[in-house]
């Protein structure tokens, strides 16, 4: 039993946590924040790893309510953009200490109002914000799991609060879809022990569209992370747009699909892929039968929450991946667990 996989065994559990103080203690907040972002004449959303991954899906929550948003990894933001004054700055962190960020803070002091989203609340980046949106869940050991989709949880709240579309049935339905998720783990974890999906060294592509792209990026940061090998994130349709021209037999592809946009499309690709030789993992809700070497099967899950919860089969998948390496994914080895220096690999170690 690895760390790793302590920490998403009790990752359905810990989000419930994150549910639960958000829509209690943490209310007043996420309204307060809710009607910034709404008065915002500019608004952008940045965090840097698994943080920028869980705004995509986030910004796809948002623009889906007619929200533009701007969204941009936080190194990008701190070097080359101008932040009109008066923008409003959601600004994600489960340190909110990595280097990045804290510079950030001080280039917008004066200039925006910040919204942050962090797991600490006496952090730079919680002390320069405006508003603070606590997610009160448990730290990982060392990779981002629930540190990750706590992210997703708290930024989808916030934009289904910004959309006032945030009632009582919308979290109930979000209960309902962590607590299935919860059941859900042992089946995808027989499968993906069973499964020839996993190789130690072929190349892996993760392919997704809409809210799962946050998933899908997160995917292949786990794979560098965690299996300590390399892999590739894309769009459905940028990959089609000439990366097919890289395919060969035995590569590796993990979809997601989407429950409402382009599934009959992404499952003919599926289905293409494998004549070609290729292994397919399928991650989604209501997989037909024999469409992938690897299918990971959702629960039911209502409208947006998909995004929360199916990154919790690849984290499954990237522990099993470890194992086929022979590699820990306990420990980094050049990585710290906070980025304090932008210098080089080994600045300040």
């Amino acid at each position: 039993m690895t760390k790793f996989l302590t920490d998403i065994l009790n990752e359905p559990d810990e989000l419930m946590k994150s549910l639960a103080y958000t829509m209690g203690p943490g209310q007043p907040a996420l309204e307060e924040a809710s009607s910034l972002i709404r008065s915002a004449p500019r608004l952008y959303l940045t965090g840097i790893g698994s943080s920028w991954h869980a705004g995509m899906g986030i910004a796809t929550l948002l623009e889906a309510a007619g929200c533009a948003v701007c969204v941009i990894d936080t190194s990008e933001m701190l070097h080359f953009t101008e932040t009109p004054p008066g923008s409003v700055v959601i600004a994600m962190s489960r340190s909110g200490r990595s280097t990045e960020i804290a510079q950030l803070v001080d280039k917008l002091r004066r200039r925006a109002r910040i919204v942050a989203i962090t797991n600490t609340p006496e952090s730079p980046l919680a002390r320069g914000a405006e508003v603070v949106l606590r997610m009160e869940a448990a730290f990982d050991h060392m990779v981002s799991v629930t540190m990750y989709s706590g992210l997703c949880l708290v930024g989808g709240l916030l934009a289904r609060a910004v959309a006032r579309s945030l009632n009582g049935v919308a979290v109930r339905a979000l209960e309902e879809t962590l607590q299935a998720a919860r059941r859900t783990l042992p089946a995808w974890r027989e499968r993906i022990a069973d499964s020839g999906w996993f190789a130690a060294e072929t190349p892996v592509y993760f392919l997704a569209r809409g809210a799962s792209l946050a998933s899908c990026h997160e995917a292949r940061l786990l794979w560098e992370e965690a299996a300590k090998s390399p892999a590739t994130a894309m769009t459905v349709g940028g990959f089609r747009h000439g990366t097919q021209e890289m395919l060969r037999e035995g590569m590796r592809i993990g979809l997601w699909l989407d429950p409402a946009h382009m599934r009959a499309e992404d499952l003919a690709l599926a289905a293409d892929l494998r004549k070609l030789g290729l292994k397919v993992m399928l991650i989604g809700q209501n997989l037909p039968d024999g469409a992938a070497d690897l299918a990971l099967a959702l629960p039911p899950v209502a409208q947006p929450w998909q995004f929360v919860i199916d990154i919790i089969p690849a984290q499954l998948a990237a522990e099993r991946q470890s194992h086929v390496r022979g590699v820990s994914c306990d420990d980094f080895r050049l990585c710290p667990y906070i980025v304090e220096d932008e210098g080089g690999l080994f600045a300040g170690r």
